[in-house]
């Protein structure tokens, strides 16, 4: 059994006694969703359900269900093992760009010079030998060798800066070269789950009934819908609500299960943001001076397969040297792709991002324009919202409203009913 990690921190967050729509409401999580999850939850870690005279549900849960629950399946346990493996196969993964780089650019350089070395000397051993002059002569040697090392060589002020070793620098240079090339993911990833949450806590901070201008931040409409509140049937659909007429004849909606805690009005209010805000894309995270190091390299490493290719010509020459160079020679494409490919792929993500971006921007500036409607509310508007504040409503489960517990049998609860029946009497009776 797999349980969702979004309920097990709603249980947690809300103290370990909750109803479903406790729980929808805060993690965003379809109501039946969070029903069935709730109850399985609770056989399987021994958790109390909680029933009150008007039939809502409270689940209370031991505080180390997640001790019970990795004690009892062995999925967990290897879930747990798998996730801490692929956090170092990721890091190893991610390194290996780097890694490569700096091999692919050793490989290069040390092939070009043993080419040049031996080209050097057949030239001093044979002046008029044809074929080495049409490899190269030592005018090559003197040109091309040493400018290509003295480029290699001579970092510029900016790599040999104290600021790579600054406290607040998150990765080390082989993860920035993956970062350079591939970025640091989506930002967005958890968007919907963000987008839920949301929608579930504005529902709860207004007892359960709210109109659709007030949930409009929180989706994406790419047109004005009007008078059209189709956006809202989704929402119905996720946290199980309906819609209601005002005697004025508007239309507010209503979540009735929301409208049932076991949490106190102050527990479960939150301070919320405006608008649901996508969060546009960063190139990279790595430091400016690993990008800039990162983008020397690939060039160096791009001229060097391009100077080598030239000088491999038909390859003959690696034929005849045998060795590292013929080696060099055999992969010479892959070397020469991942240069292209180590340039482009940068290049064409920051034009990507750039739209993306864009893209970004127009949406949470739509989401702003209904923000900025809800804030400063036309007068039909600001009447739309009083009429939804009359059917807000909320029906806490409290302790002594319980009438069956499923860790008490009958006769305890018959008894613990009677007793506090007489409690209440004895209460009264002092008060007056």
């Amino acid at each position: 059994m797999m349980v969702d990690r979004r309920l097990m921190q709603a249980v947690e967050t809300l103290g370990y006694r909750v109803t479903a729509g406790d729980v929808a409401g805060t993690v965003g999580l379809p109501l039946q969703t969070a029903e069935k999850g709730l109850m399985a939850l609770a056989a399987d870690v021994g958790g109390t359900l909680q029933v009150a005279e008007s039939g809502d549900i409270a689940y209370v849960f031991p505080r180390n269900f997640r001790s019970i629950l990795q004690a009892k399946y062995w999925q967990l346990r290897l879930r747990a093992v798998a996730q801490r493996v692929w956090s170092v196969v990721f890091y190893l993964i991610r390194i290996s760009f780097g890694i490569f780089l700096i091999v692919s650019i050793v490989l290069i350089f040390l092939a070009i010079a043993i080419i040049l070395i031996a080209l050097s000397s057949q030239g001093r051993d044979s002046d008029d030998r044809s074929q080495g002059g049409s490899w190269g002569s030592g005018g090559i040697h003197f040109w091309v060798f040493p400018d290509v090392w003295y480029f290699f060589g001579d970092p510029s002020p900016r790599q040999s800066q104290p600021r790579g070793r600054d406290d607040s620098e998150e990765m080390n240079f082989f993860e920035g070269v993956y970062s350079f090339l591939f970025g640091d993911g989506n930002p967005n990833a958890d968007l919907e789950e963000r987008r839920w949450q949301l929608i579930g806590q504005v529902i709860r901070n207004n007892g359960g009934a709210v109109t659709a201008e007030q949930i409009a931040p929180y989706l994406d409409l790419e047109t004005d819908p009007g008078d059209d509140e189709w956006y809202m049937l989704p929402v119905l659909t996720h946290f199980n609500g309906r819609p209601e007429v005002t005697d004025t004849g508007q239309i507010i909606y209503r979540f009735p299960e929301l409208q049932t805690t076991a949490q106190t009005r102050k527990d479960q209010r939150q301070t919320l943001p405006p608008i649901l805000e996508e969060y546009r894309w960063r190139f990279s995270r790595a430091p400016t001076w690993q990008i800039m190091v990162a983008i020397g390299l690939g060039c160096v490493n791009l001229i060097g397969a391009l100077m080598l290719g030239y000088l491999l010509g038909d390859g003959a020459i690696a034929q005849e040297l045998g060795g590292l160079v013929a080696f060099v020679a055999s992969i010479f494409w892959i070397l020469l792709g991942y240069g292209i490919g180590f340039l482009a792929i940068p290049l064409g993500r920051y034009y990507w991002l750039l739209w993306q971006n864009q893209r970004i921007r127009d949406r949470n500036a739509r989401r702003y324009h209904y923000a900025n409607i809800l804030a400063n509310p036309t007068p039909q508007l600001r009447a739309k919202l009083r009429a939804a504040q009359t059917y807000a409503q909320q029906r806490q489960i409290r302790e002594q409203d319980v009438i069956y517990r499923s860790d008490q049998d009958l006769v305890e609860q018959e008894l613990a009913q009677s007793e506090a029946i007489d409690r209440e009497w004895l209460r009264r009776l002092e008060s007056e």
